[in-house]
C-alpha cells in the first residue's frame, strides 16, 4: 500500500510557452516524485477536456490556475491520508472524484498530472526505473525499444498552414539501435535544412514539434523534398531510411469534403490520394489520413492500405476505449496514436492499449505538440513496448530530453530496436 502525505501543483510554460501543469506527490516514507503534462494542438473533439482560465487578459485564456488549484484542492484534500494498493485504485478515486464524462470539472490536466505523480513516485520508492515500473503495471517484459519516427517537415496546425498535411516524418529503419537511428536522422535532418535553403531560400524555423516548414507548394512536394533529403544524407529511401505521415484530415475536412488543395475531394479521391503516397514514396505509415467522424470511410482505407502502411489513428481514436471498440468492428484501422493525456490517466490509457493488442493493431506512442522537459514518455513507451515512438524532432530540449532518455534506457537494457 502506498499512502500519500501530500499533493501539489504548479502552473508552469509548455514548449510553446502556453501554461501547463506540474504536480508532486509525497508518499508517507518519504518518496517524492514530480511529473508535468503535455497540451495538444492538433486535438481530437473526443479527447478529455484540458481544464483552462478562460481569462483573457492572463495567457490569452489560457491559463491553468484553475487545474493547479484543484489539486491543491478537492484531488488533495480526497486523497492526502489515503493508502492506495495500485495506480488503478488511485485513478479510479481521481475519476470518482471529478464525475464527469469528460473530466471538466477538475480537469483532464490535473488528473493526469497527479497519475503520472503518483506513478512516479511509487517505482521511487520501489527503488527501480520508471520504464520497469510502468511495464509491471501492464504485466509486459520488455524485450525492444520502440523505433524511432521523426518529425523533419511539418505544415496544418503544427506550423503556418502552408500545407495542410500536418508532418511528414522520417522512420530510421535499417539502423537497429536508438544511437544508429538518432545520428542517421540528424544527417537527414541537416540535409532537410540545406535543401530548403537552396530551393526555397530559408532558413532554420521551426514547427511547434522543431520540423522544418517552408513554404510548400503542395503536399506531394514535402514527401518528394523528405526523400531528396534521405538520398542527400547518403541513404537509401525505404530501405534504411523511411516515411510516416501525419495528414491530420480532420482539419482540412469541410461539408464532406477534403480541402488538400484547390479541389476539394471527396472521400474516396482522398482514400486515393493517400494510395498514390503509399505507390510513389516509402511511407510506412499514415495517421488521420481520414477525418474522424468520416467513418463510413475508415474501413475502406484500411483494407486499400493492405500492409504497405500503418493506418493510424489519432484524432479518430484519441485514445477513447470507446472509440477503439468501434474502430475495431469496423475494421477501420490497424494501428491506435496513444497519447496518455488525450484519455486523462494512465490506466485507462493501459485499456486503450490493451484494446489495440487484443486487436492485432500496432502502437506509437506519442508525444504532444505541447511539451515539457519531462521525460517520462520515453519510460512509458519502453514499459509497455509501443512499435514507434513520435517525440517531434531532434531539436528543443523538450523533445530531446525524451531522446536522451531513451539512449539511457538503451545503454542500461542493451535492448534492440523494434523492427519497422
Amino acid at each position: 500500500m502506498y499512502r500519500i502525505e501530500e499533493l501539489d501543483a504548479l502552473e508552469i510554460l509548455d514548449s510553446r510557452g502556453r501554461p501547463t501543469v506540474k504536480a508532486g506527490c509525497r508518499l508517507a516514507d518519504g518518496a517524492e516524485a514530480w511529473a508535468s503534462v503535455p497540451s495538444g494542438a492538433s486535438t481530437g473533439d473526443a479527447e478529455a477536456h484540458e481544464l483552462r482560465d478562460g481569462d483573457p487578459a492572463r495567457y490569452g485564456g489560457l491559463g491553468c490556475r484553475r487545474a493547479v488549484a484543484n489539486v491543491r484542492g478537492p484531488i488533495r484534500q480526497a486523497l492526502v491520508g489515503r493508502a492506495f494498493r495500485d495506480q488503478v485504485e488511485l485513478d479510479r478515486a481521481l475519476l470518482e472524484l471529478d464525475g464527469s464524462p469528460d473530466k471538466s470539472r477538475l480537469g483532464a490536466n490535473a488528473i493526469l498530472a497527479v497519475s503520472l505523480a503518483f506513478a512516479r513516485v511509487v517505482a521511487r520508492a520501489a527503488g527501480r526505473p520508471l520504464y520497469a515500473h510502468f511495464a509491471a503495471m501492464a504485466g509486459i517484459e520488455p524485450r525492444r525499444l520502440p523505433q524511432l519516427t521523426i518529425n523533419l517537415f511539418s505544415g496544418g496546425k503544427h506550423a503556418g498552414g502552408q500545407a495542410a498535411i500536418q508532418d511528414v516524418l522520417v522512420v530510421p529503419v535499417g539502423f537497429g539501435t536508438i544511437d544508429k537511428g538518432l545520428a542517421a536522422t540528424y544527417a537527414v535532418y541537416q540535409a532537410a535544412a540545406a535543401l530548403i535553403r537552396r530551393k526555397y531560400g530559408m532558413r532554420l524555423l521551426r514547427a511547434d514539434e522543431g520540423g522544418l516548414a517552408p513554404d510548400f507548394p503542395d503536399c506531394e512536394t514535402m514527401l518528394a523534398d523528405a526523400v531528396e533529403a534521405i538520398r542527400a544524407a547518403g541513404f537509401e529511401p525505404g530501405r534504411q531510411v523511411a516515411l510516416a505521415v501525419d495528414v491530420a484530415a480532420s482539419h482540412f475536412w469541410r461539408e464532406g469534403r477534403y480541402h488538400l488543395a484547390d479541389e476539394p475531394l471527396t472521400s474516396p479521391e482522398m482514400i486515393d490520394t493517400l494510395a498514390g503516397w503509399l505507390e510513389r514514396y516509402p511511407v510506412v505509415s499514415v495517421e488521420d489520413g481520414l477525418a474522424q467522424e468520416d467513418w463510413d470511410h475508415w474501413p475502406v482505407w484500411r483494407r486499400r492500405a493492405g500492409d504497405r502502411a500503418l493506418v493510424l489513428g489519432d484524432d479518430f481514436l484519441c485514445t477513447n476505449p470507446d472509440r477503439i471498440r468501434r474502430a475495431v468492428a469496423a475494421h477501420a484501422a490497424s494501428a491506435l496514436l496513444l497519447k496518455v493525456n488525450q484519455v486523462g490517466t494512465l490506466t485507462e490509457a493501459l485499456e486503450a492499449l490493451r484494446l489495440a493488442r487484443q486487436a492485432g493493431w500496432a502502437v506509437t506512442v506519442s508525444a504532444r505538440s505541447g511539451e515539457t522537459e519531462d521525460d517520462w514518455l520515453a519510460d512509458l513507451a519502453v514499459g509497455w513496448q509501443g512499435d514507434q515512438i513520435k517525440i517531434g524532432s531532434i531539436t528543443q530540449s523538450d523533445r530531446l530530453a525524451k531522446y536522451n532518455r531513451l539512449l539511457e534506457i538503451e545503454r542500461a537494457t542493451g535492448l534492440p530496436v523494434s523492427p519497422a
